[in-house]
């Protein structure tokens, strides 16, 4: 059974990457036999299904391992600019031994929901780096928001503009920003003469050709060390990975 096994899900991988049989060329299989091989498949597959499991499971594991290679080669690479940018602000301990790398949109209701285990765990930490990547991608008001916080740090009122966006519901029209902005201490008349400013629209730009480079496409997304985590996590598994990146600095 085992050799017919691993005949049928060679098979079936070739039926998915071409629609024909992975064990003969085209021009070597005529008409009838493709009709044979592919009900015998069906046959055996009927007869055992976890093969399909197996042979899927075994192909994303595949591609997951390209991925994380990849992902992992650029963030080598990318490091410095992640972890140090001056145009990017930096919450929890600017001397702290880990950075932790954030993506986030103000629209994601994810991002939200992760903003108070991130809290906790800076709080609760005291030696975490964390850096804020503006990552509008949910539409006009994403951007206008993100524009906005970034013009904000001209004024020094990154932080408690930042979190007033976090917790406000909704639209986030380019008037309701500012008058959210004033509500967090800005002087919103200038607010919005710097968010006009071309060096933010840089600022945002790149931190888009980042995210494609390390496969980000959603948020919230972390970098802890060298794992990229996607989406919203548990605190624990956040913890866990912080004190498995402290780990590996130790032996750097």
């Amino acid at each position: 059974m085992k050799h017919l096994s691993i005949l049928a899900g060679a098979l079936l991988l070739g039926f998915l990457a071409t629609g024909l049989p992975s064990i003969a060329a085209p021009a070597q299989i005529n008409a009838p036999e493709k009709a044979a091989t592919k009900q015998m498949v069906r046959e055996v597959l009927k007869e055992n299904p976890e093969i399909l499991m197996e042979a899927l499971d075994n192909l994303r594991k595949q591609m997951e391992s390209g991925q994380t290679r990849e992902s992992r080669n650029a963030l080598s690479g990318l490091r410095k600019e992640l972890e140090r940018d001056p145009d990017t602000f930096i919450a929890g301990n600017p001397a702290g031994d880990i950075t932790i790398v954030e993506f986030f949109d103000y629209r994601c209701g994810y991002c939200k929901q992760a903003q108070p285990v991130i809290e906790q765990l800076v709080k609760q930490d005291g030696r975490i780096r964390l850096a804020l990547k503006e990552f509008p991608i949910l539409g006009p008001d994403s951007v206008v928001a993100s524009r906005a916080a970034i013009a904000a740090m001209r004024q020094k009122k990154y932080a408690p503009f930042h979190a007033a966006l976090m917790a406000t519901q909704g639209a986030l029209s380019e008037t309701r920003v500012l008058r959210i902005a004033t509500g967090a201490g800005l002087d919103a008349t200038r607010l919005r003469t710097d968010m006009d400013d071309p060096k933010i629209e840089k600022i945002i730009g790149r931190n888009h050709e980042i995210a494609e480079s390390l496969g980000i496409s959603g948020t919230p997304s972390f970098i802890i060390g060298d794992t990229l985590v996607p989406g919203a996590a548990e605190l624990d598994k956040l913890q866990r990975l912080v004190a498995a990146a402290r780990s590996e600095c130790l032996t750097c």
